[in-house]
């Protein structure tokens, strides 16, 4: 049985729901327009470094703890912002035959991911439609997987608890969200996004190739530079930091992996430059959002670049384990 036939959906076609803001708008745009570059994501070396950092993020490098998340039956797996079905296809492969997934998401991307699905031989339902107004009854779902959409949405919060009412008491949400940076890295993140806005998509990739370069050009000295004070006001830590990482995540996002190519790089730079709604939050901030949609967090994974969760719903705020 499919995801829609359980969610008694079956018939329903793509759904025209308009953003709610003029900013989603953009974001969903530039969303479709990366998804639909394929050779800047598909390659063996990108989904292999992805599944490690899933993995890592959400179980701590152990498969195991996925296992255990579905096991008991065929569970109903909403991806809620699917885009090409990398994270899903990266984190959960082939047991999805063993349950029912649908995938959503705002942009035309939901196309190329379900290409890739049947490429992989994997069933699956999609349906194009925001996250907001989704078509699915209060409290059908089993898990509920979003990796690194909610901040991209007018309201993280807001995002977070419209989804939570949609799983089943005792239902898992994983989510990861984007980690507020120091006051240099949020200025340069936004004065770059203010001023790719105006550009066509194509011209905000052009434009962020620089970037991508600089960050290859620091990434390949090599070299590595000894703090010797932590400088709060900054968000930098003491201690022995390679060059490019400290640039990466005190002054400004220039991605750099030696596996990748410029291609893949620039990718990545583009995901977070280009999308005019990109929300960056506390950790404390991501935790009284799960107070207030009723979510108890089973683990949170914090890091420089965001912030990781493993959830279950109860039936509300302060109620013990329903299990």
């Amino acid at each position: 049985m499919s995801a829609l036939v359980r969610l008694g959906i079956d018939e329903l076609g793509p759904i025209t729901a308009m953003p709610a803001s003029p900013a989603q708008s953009q974001t969903r745009d530039a969303f479709g327009f990366k998804w639909n570059n394929r050779e800047a994501f598909d390659s063996q070396q990108m989904q292999q470094l992805t599944r490690e950092w899933l993995l890592r993020k959400y179980c701590d490098s152990d498969p195991g703890r996925l296992a255990e998340w579905l096991e008991g039956g065929r569970k109903l797996i909403l991806d809620a912002g699917c885009g090409a079905g990398v994270s899903a296809l990266c984190l959960f492969g082939e047991t999805l035959n063993e349950h029912d997934y649908l995938g959503v998401d705002i942009s035309d991307s939901v196309a190329v991911a379900q290409a890739r699905f049947h490429e992989r031989g994997i069933a699956a339902d999609f349906l194009q439609t925001d996250i907001m107004q989704l078509p699915i009854p209060d409290g059908s779902l089993d898990v509920i997987f979003s990796e690194g959409v909610l901040h991209h949405t007018d309201d993280t919060s807001a995002a977070i608890v419209a989804l939570a009412r949609k799983l089943r008491k005792g239902g898992l949400f994983l989510f990861y969200v984007y980690a507020k940076k120091g006051p240099v890295r949020e200025f340069t993140d936004d004065f770059v996004r203010e001023h790719l806005g105006p550009l066509s998509d194509e011209a905000a990739w052009a434009a962020i190739e620089p970037i991508t370069e600089l960050g290859i050009a620091l990434g390949e000295l090599g070299a590595t530079v000894n703090v010797p004070r932590p400088i709060p006001l900054l968000g930098i830590e003491a201690g022995l930091v390679d060059v490019q990482r400290l640039f990466y995540y005190a002054f400004m996002k220039a991605y750099y992996r030696p596996e990748l190519t410029v291609a893949e790089m620039n990718h990545i730079n583009f995901d977070w430059y280009r999308p005019l709604n990109c929300q960056r939050h506390t950790a404390d901030e991501v935790m009284s959002y799960c107070t207030r949609a009723g979510l108890r967090v089973l683990r949170m994974h914090s890091e420089p670049s965001g912030h990781s969760i493993v959830a279950k719903a109860i039936a509300g705020p302060g109620d013990s384990d329903p299990e």
